[in-house]
C-alpha cells in the first residue's frame, strides 16, 4: 500500500538527508512537514539513547523497537497518516528501509522484513548514493559524539545492504507504484536541493 502524500529520505550516515529535508520544507512551510526516524515520542527517545551508546539491548529488540516508534510515526495521534489525510505532505528522515539496511547486518533480515512488512510505502523515496568514506568524513566534521554505527566497517556494510533493498523495491513487483528517485550525495548541496525541488513543482 502507498501512503499518498508521504516522502522518504533515506541513505547512511552523513548523506545530507537531514540538511535536503529542512530545506525543501523551508520553500513551503504551509505544504511540508518534517518528520524523522526515531521519533520525539517515548520510544524514539529511548532509541536515541541507545543509538548515542548509552545503553545497549540485544538486536533483535531493538528491530522490534524501531517498528514500535515507526507504528506510532505512521499511525498515532499527529502523526503521518493523519496530516496526509490533512493535506500535507509529509517528509520523513528515514523510515522502514533504514531498519532494512541498519538491523539486518546485526540480526538478519528476517525478523526486520517481518516486522516492516505490514506498514505502507511512501509516494516518493529519495535514496541518497554516497561512498562511506566521504559522508563518516562529513560526520567527523561536525565534532559531535558519534553514535554505535558510525563505524568505516558498518557503514560499508549497511551501504551494500541499502543498495540491495533500494535494487529490490526498484523491481515494480515489488514496490506497489512507489517512485525511488537515487540522488548522487556527492554533488553540492544546492544542486541536490534544485534536483529534488523539481518533483514537486
Amino acid at each position: 500500500m502507498i501512503l499518498k502524500n508521504f516522502v522518504v529520505f533515506e541513505g547512511i550516515d552523513g548523506a545530507g538527508t537531514s540538511t535536503q529535508i529542512k530545506m525543501l520544507a523551508e520553500r513551503n512551510p504551509e505544504r511540508f512537514v518534517q518528520t524523522a526516524e526515531p521519533t520525539g515520542g517515548e520510544t524514539g527517545l529511548f532509541l536515541r539513547r541507545m543509538l548515542a551508546g548509552d545503553f545497549s539491548v540485544d538486536e533483535k529488540t531493538n528491530a522490534f523497537l524501531f517498528a514500535a516508534d515507526r507504528c506510532e510515526h505512521i499511525y498515532g495521534k499527529g502523526g503521518v497518516k493523519e496530516l496526509t489525510e490533512s493535506g500535507k505532505t509529509v517528509l520523513s528522515d528515514r523510515y522502514l528501509f533504514s531498519s532494512l539496511a541498519y538491523q539486518s547486518i546485526s540480526c538478519g533480515e528476517e525478523i526486520p522484513r517481518l516486522v516492516n512488512s505490514a506498514f505502507p510505502l511512501p509516494e516518493i523515496l529519495f535514496y541518497f548514493q554516497i561512498n562511506p568514506q566521504v559522508s563518516l568524513s562529513r560526520v567527523n566534521a561536525r565534532g559531535e559524539k558519534k553514535e554505535i554505527y558510525e563505524k568505516i566497517e558498518l557503514q560499508q556494510k549497511i551501504a551494500a545492504q541499502y543498495e540491495k533493498i533500494i535494487s529490490s523495491y526498484e523491481k515494480p513487483e515489488n514496490n506497489g507504484g512507489m517512485k525511488i528517485i537515487r540522488i548522487d550525495a556527492a554533488k553540492s548541496i544546492k544542486e541536490i536541493s534544485e534536483e529534488i525541488y523539481t518533483y514537486f513543482c
